[in-house]
């Protein structure tokens, strides 16, 4: 059987896309190493059955970040019934390539952030762009919080009035526990099956991208070195079950990867390397602890 008719050549964009996302993973790697000081992030190329594969860059033990990982995938061959079914499709021919990072920071008073851009083709000639990019703070500095959301305003304004408000609400609705009934975090911005000029989009996308930097390195360099305790830590890893939990069982992009074959090593790097699930843990009224339930239970506009 001739190649062609077991694989799905990417377009253009989807060429472009895949060098975007391979050159936004050495960009980023590089920066957050030097934040850190002492953390470097291993590269690890892997390749998925079926066809195509990826680089897993993850760092751990850091000054700054306990544990990060950058990933980026190209991967294609024929789209199987799990998650075409849970897309509306039937099964066809794909290529996706994206980007996904997950950096846990080891201080409690630094947020988590979680980014993921990607693109998928079919062979019926549909395609689309999605992703986002989300904050979660273990204690809530509002101020950061409405810095975190401005800056993703801008790069959403520039291409459409009312795409901010409209890829929060969505984020708000997806990153949301639904067995806790809160947020994951205090959002950011989510979108999906982004349709339609594919240059434009392509250049929300990139915009997207360039706006994580911005957004959280302020963050870290503002927390990263106030002091903290044992309450901190714990309440820290309270809270990154809480991750866990999402990640596994509503996560979307997860669910795709191990349905579709992925690398379980890569699929699975954004869970945090410590975690606790203590019993009915009920923060102290009026602490900061139990500030961040309140935020994550009653989702608001911070920008």
């Amino acid at each position: 059987m001739d190649e062609t008719e077991t694989v799905l050549l990417p377009s253009t964009t989807g060429v472009l896309m895949e060098a975007y996302c391979k050159d936004f993973q050495t960009r980023t790697c590089a920066t957050l190493e030097e934040i850190d000081g002492s953390l470097r992030f291993s590269k690890d190329r892997w390749d998925r059955e079926g066809g195509g594969g990826g680089l897993t860059r993850i760092g751990g033990e850091g000054a700054v970040i306990e544990k990060g990982g950058v990933n980026t995938s190209a991967v294609h061959g024929l789209l199987p019934e799990g998650p075409a079914r849970r897309l509306g499709l039937a099964p066809a021919l794909f290529f996706a390539t994206g980007v996904s990072l997950v950096i846990h920071p080891r201080s409690p008073l630094v947020p988590t952030i979680h980014l993921n851009l990607r693109y998928i083709e079919l062979g019926s000639g549909e395609a689309w762009f999605g992703g986002g990019v989300d904050l979660t703070p273990f204690y809530p500095y509002e101020e950061d919080i409405r810095h975190f959301h401005r800056v993703l305003k801008d790069a959403c304004e520039k291409f459409g009035q009312g795409s901010y408000a409209r890829y929060k609400a969505w984020c708000d609705r997806y990153f949301f526990i639904r067995h806790r009934n809160e947020t994951r975090g205090v959002g950011g911005i989510f979108f999906d099956r982004l349709r339609g000029n594919a240059e434009t989009n392509f250049g929300f996308v990139k915009e997207v991208g360039e706006s994580f930097l911005p957004a959280y390195v302020p963050i870290i360099e503002k927390h990263v070195g106030e002091e903290w305790g044992e309450l901190e830590r714990s309440w820290q890893l309270v809270r990154r079950g809480r991750y866990v939990e999402f990640n596994l069982m509503y996560d979307q992009g997860t669910l795709f990867g191990l349905e579709t074959n992925g690398r379980v090593e890569s699929i699975l790097m954004s869970l945090p390397p410590l975690a606790r699930w203590d019993y009915d843990v009920r923060p102290e009224p009026g602490s900061r602890e139990a500030r961040l339930i309140e935020i994550l239970t009653h989702p608001r506009d911070w920008a």
